[in-house]
């Protein structure tokens, strides 16, 4: 029977790396993400016309952890709240997405005063379990018990990795916190290390996996690789979970801490790549319709109107026609246009006092990648 991998204690930070196998990976993740940084300082408003691809990376990294809801099922249930259609199951998941979404928005808010630290990943793991599975193993502290990796209901022995014991976790983090702020030859090499280290560390109960890609944006915003802290990295991670999970255990069973950092350079690279693809879509489809809602509506209120839909790509007709910074007439009047010239679909017709739905199915498809509405 295989022996768990445990935890490499005294082996943090690495002491060497061979540079022979990373250094060709740096210049091209650095090279990808700063195109990607160039295009995000172009984009107006990157946080609101960017809104849909953080909704799909919270769906990505809580896919990674087992949950199934898609982007679509968490724009509906926006709109709509919660159905007699739902299983406790699938809104479980549902609230898990939006929740790790609050999380990081909470996590930014705090690090335009804070550096980045403890103190706000506590805070980003209190957002992401409060009122989810995992509301009861201590959010936002760290675990005082031993845990484990491995198949759900099996005994430790049969783990496929052990973390930290728990008496070593406030000295583990003290560690992980003081490297975050140490002089490093690559910013890119450096997250590299200090992932693989959050991940074996595994600090909390629950919601460790989560928080640790959370870290990534977090990071490259914080030493100013980004804009901010809008970079989408799970969709790679969700693709190629098996490598990613193996390489992280390999850090602590062979040391090998360099073939992480390699994978890891690689997963920003190309992640970094369809970022930008897909924000220039999403830029380019902006402008498209910033000039054809313009031409449509002649209305003063066509670009409130065009954000609105780019930020809640799924939404309730009484949710557009209530929106403050439009009057009410003339938003019922734009909302008309919009449906009647094929730019919303109707998901949901209204019916007496039942608002209709409707979906701004192109944006959807861009985040996606591929025609799902």
């Amino acid at each position: 029977m295989t022996k768990p991998v445990k935890y490499h204690c005294n082996k943090f930070p690495p002491q060497e790396l061979d540079w022979s196998k990373i250094i060709p990976f740096i210049g091209p993740a650095n090279a990808a993400l700063a195109r990607y940084d160039g295009l995000l300082s172009s984009i107006p408003n990157p946080a609101v016309l960017l809104s849909p691809l953080t909704t799909q990376e919270a769906v990505l990294s809580s896919r990674i952890e087992g949950t199934q809801a898609t982007m679509g099922e968490i724009f509906e249930y926006e709109a709509e709240g919660a159905t007699k259609d739902l299983s406790p199951e699938k809104e479980a998941d549902i609230n898990e997405v939006l929740n790790y979404r609050k999380a990081i928005w909470k996590a930014n808010e705090l690090l335009q005063e804070l550096p980045l630290c403890q103190r706000i990943i506590k805070q980003a793991h209190r957002s992401l379990l409060e009122g989810v599975r995992g509301a009861d193993k201590s959010p936002g502290e760290y675990r005082r018990i031993q845990n484990w990796i491995g198949p759900p209901g099996q005994p430790i022995d049969k783990a496929l990795f052990i973390p930290i014991s728990a008496e070593k976790i406030k000295d583990g983090m003290s560690k992980w916190e003081k490297y975050i702020h140490q002089k490093a030859s690559d910013y890119l090499v450096q997250l590299a290390i200090l992932h693989a280290e959050f991940e074996s560390l595994h600090p909390f109960l629950d919601g460790n996996g989560r928080i640790g890609r959370m870290f990534i944006p977090l990071f490259l915003h914080k030493m100013k690789l980004i804009q901010g802290p809008m970079f989408y990295i799970s969709a790679y991670l969700e693709a190629n979970r098996d490598e990613y999970y193996e390489r992280l255990r390999n850090v602590s069973k062979n040391n090998n801490w360099s073939d992480w950092c390699v994978f890891f350079l690689k997963t920003i690279q190309i992640q970094a790549e369809n970022n930008q693809k897909k924000a220039q879509s999403i830029l380019n489809l902006y402008e498209t319709k910033k000039k054809e809602v313009i031409s449509l509506t002649h209305s003063q209120y066509a670009i409130h109107s065009l954000d609105f839909i780019f930020e809640r790509p799924i939404f309730k007709s009484n949710a557009f026609t209530d929106c403050k910074s439009i009057p009410r007439p003339t938003a019922t009047r734009i909302l008309s246009i919009l449906r009647d010239n094929k730019i919303l679909n109707t998901l949901k017709e209204g019916s007496g006092r039942r608002a209709a739905v409707y979906a701004f199915s192109e944006l959807l498809n861009i985040c996606e990648g591929k025609e799902v509405f």
